[in-house]
Formats: C-alpha cells, structure tokens, sequence
C-alpha cells in the first residue's frame, strides 16, 4: 500500500500444484483443474521459462529466501548471473515473436544483453540498467534496498517456433537474468471507424515532441466516442485530467506506447471511461508517496474498464478513490511499480479486477484498503502474481462481503504473505471486515517470508486482527499451498494487542510442503479445519501460542478429513525454525507455560490464559457460586507428565484456603479419565501459595476439576504447571 499514507507500522525448490499450476522444466503451464475449482491463475498469453532451467556458461544463484538478495527476490528464487561474454540459452517453449526479460544489473550500471536466435546475431539489443532498481523506503520498518529486477521486452522481427534457441549474452556489465516470457504479439490493430487520432490533434509518434495537448484536445473531442493512440511512442509530460464518457484505444500494447509517469489523475469522473490496448511506460526511479506517479490516480467513475494494457515503471498502476463503481480492470500486465500494483482505496462497489499478471510490485501487488468508506462487493479473480518485494500478494485492509478467487501467488519476498485478511487500518476513518470474506481457490506458492518487526515468520495465507477483532464471516476454501518457507496459515493480532481472529473456517486445503508448521496462532480466536491435508511438513502441524500471554486462546478445531498435520511445537518461548522438529523438553522445563488453556467459565478478567502466562501475580477465575468448574491446558502433545504444580498468588492479601479438585487427562481432547481422585489441597502463603501434586499420565490434555474453595466461590489458580519429573 502506498499513495497518501506515509508511516507504516508494518507492512505486512516447486512441488507440484496438481490442482491448479506447476513449474515444469522452468516453463510455468497450467494444468487441468481440480473438480471443484478453475485452475488458479490468468489465462496468459505468453509462457515463462526460468533462466536456471536454461543452458548457461554463466553461475546459477539460489535457492535463497534471505531478504535482500537478488535470489530472494527472482521467481523461484533462483536466477543466473552473467559475466560479461556469458550467455543463457532458453528453448523456446511455444510460437513467439516477441521476448519479455527481467533481469538485475549492480546499482549504478547500464549496459546491454546481445540477443542471438538460433546462433544468429539480431541487430537489436535488450538495453538493461539499474536505473529504476535499488529502491529504498526507510520510513517502512523492516524494509531494506530492494526492488533488484526489471524487464526490459523486444520485438523480435522474426516468428520463432517451439524447440527453438533464444540466446542472451553480456555486454561490458554482469547481468542477473531471471525469466523470460516469449509471447506471439499480434499484429497493430486497425483505427476504429469514426475515431479521433491523436495525431490528428498534433501528437508526435515518435517520441521526440510533447504530445500532452493533443491528448487533451482528441479526449475532449472525443466524448462519447473513441480516442485512438495509433502504433508510435508518444511523450506526455503532465497528466490528463477531466476524462469521462470516452474509450482511449491503442493499436496494442506492443505498438502503441506511451511515455509517463502519470498519465490520469483526477479526483472523480460521471464514468464510462475505458482505457485498452496501448502501453504507459514511467520512468520512477525512487518510491515518494506524496507523488502521483500513477497510471491511474483518483477515479474513473462508474461503469468503467481497464484492458490489455501494459503498465511498467510507475509508483503505482492503479490507486482508486471517489467513485469506481462496477469498474472491470482485466487481462492488463503490470511490472516493475515501486508501489502498490492496483490499490482500491476505499468506497470501491462491484469492482472486479480480473486475469491480469503482475511481477516485481514494490508493495502489495493487489490491495484493498477500505479507508474513508468500505469496498463492497468486490474481487480480485484468476489473477497471476509474481515477486511482490515488500509486502503481500493480495491484501484486503477491511471491506465488506470481499471475494478472493482463484489467484495464482508466488514468491513473496520480505514483509508479506501470499494473502492476508486484515483488520490494519493504517489511518482512520477505517472500516474493519464485515459481512463474509470469501478466499476461495487459490494457490500460493514459495510465499509467507520473515518479518524482521516481528522477530518471526509470516505464513503463506495469514488473517490478521491487527487493529481490531475479526468480526466478519471469514470462509477460506480450496487453497493449495506449496512449499512455504515458513507456515501455510497463520492466524495474529499484528499489533500485539491480541484482538481476537475469529469466525474463521478452512476447509479443503491441500498442502505440499511448508518449512515450519500448517497453522500458526499467535492470537486469541478459532478457526475449523475440515478436509486439510499436508504432506512435507517441516517442524510440526500447530504452532498455538497466543500474543500476549495470558490474552487467551486460539482453538483449531477438528471438523473431520484433516491428515498429516496432527503434532504440535509445544514450546511457546521458541520459535521453530524451517525444517526443525520440535525439541523434546527437559524435565525441568513447565509444558504448560504458554499454552492454550480454557476453561467452563471465567470472571472479569481472570480469564483461562492468566493460569499459564508464568506470571504467579495474575490468575484465572472461574464464575462464581457455580460448582463445579474445570481448567483445561492442552500441551500440545501426548506427554509422560509426572508432576503439577499449581499456584495462588504469593501476596500476603491471600488467606490460606482450601480447593477441592481432581485432575483428569485425556489424549485426544474430547475423552478424559480421571488421573488423581479428588481431595482437598491446601493453599497457605506462608508456604509460597503452592500445591505440587504427583501424577503419573500420558496426556495431552491436562484438566482440574474443582468442586470447592473455602476462600472464594470459584476456583482459582494463578499458575498451573507440568513437568515430566
């Protein structure tokens, strides 16, 4: 996110993806679907072919998932380095005549990659330069230089066939190639009948005059018609304002481009405007957020379209306020923003914003930030997302009855996840989530990343109640999530204050491999699993430790069909990290010590999670005058626990008692035995308020029954501890 907003607390090797997609020798293709989902993804029109699949005398580079890497930062997260005279040969993978590279050159350097088909020299050159890379935000905490690639494209001039070799070599600078898309561009369309061109009005098409005025005047003599943009470059140095009730045309984004960093801006528009086929180019060189440096800044009005357009080198391509009411932005690319790739910032009705492809974003690729009024009823749809540097895949800060559908989300870098649901507002007035928050059949792949703010992990798919609890209906179905570094899903209050995440359900989630575990709680809430299935699981299957301690629970319930998932990282003072399995704990060492703990009820604010915060001075209370009560600690796994010890607060203020209580275990969470009958146990400050109890169990979950307190009407325990010795 970006656009106004200037602070921000935080911004938040391929398996196969048999539902939906697979990177297969370096060519990403799609696969059949699953039965119950589209596949996942736009429908492109070009394949990629990543350079280390590629035959090269140049060094491969990655895997990495370091922040601030130049393998971190490529698709895959791997690419080749070329040396100067080194080359990287791709078989070309369909008919082309067309080629799209991202690449990185060190900071400071320009130069060029020599572009061979078939071992034949082309007389064109992709030129490459650093000069819209290195980007530095240092009012983001976390963020660090980055933004390494670019995409420098070139008509071929030839068709190339399927099996073909397309070579790039260096020039006089080291090169970084990440991918290449080869792409059968179609020929330059027609002008429409009864247009009104803007060479008509004076534009040059040749790059060299500027060609603002005439855009101003074909728009203005164009209401209720066409503008079109005939094949050339045309140079604008300010942007275009008051456009309404028209539809600018290019003969194709390959033919007609356009030249700026801000081509619309303006506050609101009566709509019927819609933008198709032709390029804009910018040339931002460093993210300022008080700047415009849009495609498009402000509104379209209703009933408008964005389509098949190519947007490159901006702040951001799309930054959507006013009114934008059932506006359609589909089958557009867009590359290299230092910024957000399209933000819909807040009163976005019926907006569908679908099959588009983004790579290299500064930021959220695609975000909706539901600041001043809520977006309602809106999409984002079969949309392909690729490296987004420093933040989120998808993002939705808030919003009403919001749909994520069938997106394609890879390789998330540093501050972000594939997708988040989010109640951070950044500014007020925010409107939280309401109504149902459908994410529904998409997959994620190489996404979740660290968050250096946090000092741990962001997961693949993460719902965060930042600012606020999540109140809306949240229904997360048909994800496929492969090979995170960290955790599939992840469930946090992002800022610290433990708001709960609520209202949750996951259901048919299929997970190919993930570095820590499948869930990660870090807040107070609930969520139900029904039909998760993981494989490749690297610590364990729950990390459950809610933040702050003692703020409450987060209960994963079992709705049935879940596997390979079932363990748990039982150690809240650690985190696990990729591929660790959870420690065996010493025999000193309390097992309930920030664990999930509930209970048949509570008073005020003496809630469950005080009993197993390991602070002696806080303590659960259960409602009063309504034996018998019950506190249930789930350990995270089945342990040989041989001792607890449980504790009142050590005060003076506390007078001697007596709580009558039994101890019952059970394994599985639902059938408890009783492990120590009932007596009384006499709790006396002057012996430290503390009663250890022998047991002799193997359990998991750990309950005290308590029928009885001669100091107080409820039960009470400041502190419940479990050791195995």
């Amino acid at each position: 996110m970006t656009g106004s907003r200037t602070t921000r607390v935080n911004v938040r090797s391929t398996s196969a993806i048999a539902t939906a997609v697979a990177v297969a020798a370096g060519a990403l293709v799609a696969l059949a679907p699953a039965p119950a989902h589209a596949a996942a993804g736009a429908t492109l029109p070009f394949t990629s072919v990543e350079a280390e699949s590629a035959a090269t005398t140049g060094s491969r580079i990655g895997p990495d998932f370091t922040q601030g890497t130049l393998a971190s930062e490529a698709s895959g997260r791997q690419a080749v380095r070329l040396d100067a005279g080194q080359r990287v040969e791709f078989t070309v993978p369909r008919a082309a005549n067309a080629v799209n590279v991202a690449y990185s050159v060190p900071d400071g350097q320009s130069g060029s990659l020599d572009v061979y088909v078939n071992g034949q020299k082309l007389a064109k050159t992709l030129p490459v330069t650093s000069q819209y890379s290195y980007i530095d935000t240092h009012w983001i905490p976390g963020a660090r230089t980055h933004h390494f690639y670019a995409h420098a494209r070139l008509l071929l001039g030839r068709d190339v066939r399927a099996g073909d070799k397309v070579a790039l070599q260096a020039t006089g600078v080291r090169v970084t190639v990440d991918v290449a898309d080869f792409e059968q561009a179609a020929a330059p369309a027609g002008r429409p009948a009864g247009s009104v061109s803007v060479t008509d009005k004076g534009a040059d098409p040749s790059g060299q005059g500027d060609s603002t005025q005439a855009f101003r005047e074909a728009v203005a003599a164009a209401q209720g018609g066409v503008v079109w943009i005939p094949p050339g470059e045309y140079r604008l140095t300010s942007s275009l304002s008051g456009v309404q009730n028209v539809t600018l045309r290019g003969a194709g984004h390959w033919h007609s481009i356009v030249r700026t960093s801000r081509f619309i801006d303006q506050p609101s528009s009566s709509g019927n405007v819609h933008l198709k086929d032709f390029a804009v180019i910018g040339e931002v060189t460093e993210r300022v957020d008080s700047s415009p440096d849009n495609f498009v800044n402000g509104s379209l009005g209703p009933n408008s379209s964005v389509s098949g357009m190519w947007l490159q080198r901006l702040k951001v391509g799309l930054w959507l306020t006013g009114t934008n009411d059932n506006l359609v932005v589909e089958d557009n690319r867009f590359l290299d923003m230092t910024a957000d790739g399209l933000n819909l910032n807040g009163n976005a009705r019926g907006v569908k914003v679908r099959n588009n492809f983004l790579r290299n974003q500064g930021d959220d690729a695609l975000a909706m930030w539901s600041l001043y009024a809520p977006n309602t009823n809106s999409s984002f749809e079969n949309n392909t997302i690729s490296q987004p540097n420093l933040a989120n895949g998808i993002a939705i800060y808030g919003g009403t009855d919001i749909t994520v559908r069938n997106n394609l989300v890879s390789d998330t870098n540093a501050l972000g996840s594939g997708i988040a649901i989010s109640n951070q507002k950044f500014l007020d007035p925010f409107h939280p989530l309401a109504g149902t928050i459908t994410v529904d059949g998409n997959t994620l792949v190489r996404t979740g990343a660290m968050n250096p703010n946090w000092n741990h992990p962001m997961g693949a798919l993460r719902v965060d109640s930042y600012d606020s609890a999540i109140e809306a209906q949240v229904r997360i179905t048909g994800t496929t999530v492969t090979d995170s570094p960290y955790s599939a899903f992840e469930f946090v209050s992002g800022g610290g204050r433990g708001h709960a995440a609520k209202n949750i359900t996951v259901d048919g989630a299929t997970v190919n491999g993930v570095g820590t575990v499948v869930v990660q709680a870090e807040t107070p809430g609930a969520a139900t699993f029904r039909d998760v299935t993981a494989t490749g699981v690297g610590s364990a299957g729950v990390y459950n430790c809610p933040y702050p301690s003692g703020s409450g629970t987060f209960t994963v319930t079992d709705g049935g069909g879940n596997a390979g998932w079932d363990s748990s990282w039982s150690d809240c003072s650690t985190w696990p990290r990729p591929g660790e399995t959870a420690p065996d704990p010493g025999p000193d060492r309390n097992l309930a010590r920030g664990r999930p703990a509930t209970a048949t009820g509570s008073q005020d604010v003496y809630t469950p999670g005080k009993a197993v915060d390991g602070d002696a001075n806080t303590y659960w209370e259960s409602a009063n005058h309504a034996f018998p009560q019950s506190l249930t600690v789930d350990l995270g796994s089945r342990r040989s626990v041989r001792r607890l010890v449980l504790k009142l607060p050590p005060q003076s203020a506390w007078q001697a008692r007596t709580q009558t209580l039994s101890v019952q275990g059970s394994t599985d969470g639902s059938s408890y035995s009783t492990v120590v009958a009932s007596r009384d146990y006499r709790f006396d400050p002057s012996t430290g308020n503390t009663v250890t109890i022998p047991v002799s169990g193997d359990i998991r979950y750990v309950r005290l029954h308590v029928t009885g307190n001669t100091g107080w009407p409820a039960a009470q325990f400041s502190e419940v501890e479990a050791y195995l010795s």
